[in-house]
């Protein structure tokens, strides 16, 4: 295709937000694939570029994570929640990459989860694609100490999905300042001690065998993920909505108590 002139990619991207959040997306961003180079935070193998040479843009979508549902973790109701989550991320990337397709490029999603089962972690705790390196890249937020995306709106506490297509749109604005505030409550919560700071680390060491392993665990008590460093951190315009703990100590035992094994 032509190349489009900054006028036409600006009217592309406000058509393509329009369409995500009318489908359900809460938050949306842009990033042009020369930022994995310029900032390094991954290896050139885990380059959208490098995987699809065609790729100039990723477009990163993400849905809310309710507070109220998410301090039961572990628990059926979270992990209803989770699933619910990634399902309609999936569809949602699903129809932003045919609608792309429509309009003459090349597009398809990145799955919102791409590990098939949480035993294939245990034994290599990496994926093929960052969703979290690439809303970051993508302006949506900075990354945290738990290694999550942190969103002014939602902390962590929002699910992520990408499309990857060869569309050249205008990228947002990263944002400069770190919304940690390093309060370590991520690190302290941990229900496996999984995270560790030392020398004012930003973002902590993270044992990712010990987590998948508990990860394993919860799975087969159905009450998969784990979440904790999510729910307790301070950050999101949700926490002013939903309160620092929307959950009484009671209520979670009581949710605790119910459908599981």
């Amino acid at each position: 295709m032509k190349e489009l002139t900054s006028t036409e990619k600006a009217a592309l991207k406000r058509k393509l937000k329009r369409e995500a959040v009318g489908l359900g997306v809460n938050i949306v961003g842009f990033a042009n694939v020369e930022r994995w180079e310029k900032y390094g935070l991954t290896t050139e193998e885990f380059y959208p570029h490098t995987i699809w040479p065609w790729a100039k843009t990723v477009m990163v979508m993400g849905v809310q994570i309710y507070p109220s549902m998410l301090e039961t973790t572990p628990s059926v109701v979270y992990s209803e929640l989770y699933n619910t989550t990634n399902r309609m991320l999936d569809e949602i990337a699903y129809r932003i990459a045919n609608k792309l397709n429509t309009y003459g490029y090349r597009a398809h999603f990145f799955p919102r989860d791409c590990y098939g089962d949480i035993s294939v972690l245990v034994k290599k705790p990496e994926v093929a694609f960052s969703h979290v390196i690439a809303g970051y890249y993508a302006g949506l937020g900075t990354i945290g100490m738990n290694h999550t995306l942190l969103t002014e709106e939602y902390g962590p506490r929002v699910r992520l999905v990408s499309v990857i297509t060869d569309a050249e749109i205008t990228p947002d604005r990263m944002l400069k300042k770190d919304i940690c505030v390093g309060c370590k409550q991520c690190v302290k919560n941990c229900p496996v001690k999984a995270f560790s700071v030392e020398n004012g680390q930003k973002v902590a060491t993270m044992d990712k065998h010990k987590c998948a392993k508990y990860h394993s665990e919860l799975k087969g008590k159905f009450k998969y993920p784990c979440g904790r460093c999510t729910a307790v951190c301070p950050i999101g315009a949700d926490k002013k909505k939903y309160g620092s703990r929307s959950v009484s100590p009671e209520g979670i035992e009581h949710i605790r108590s119910f459908g599981s094994n």
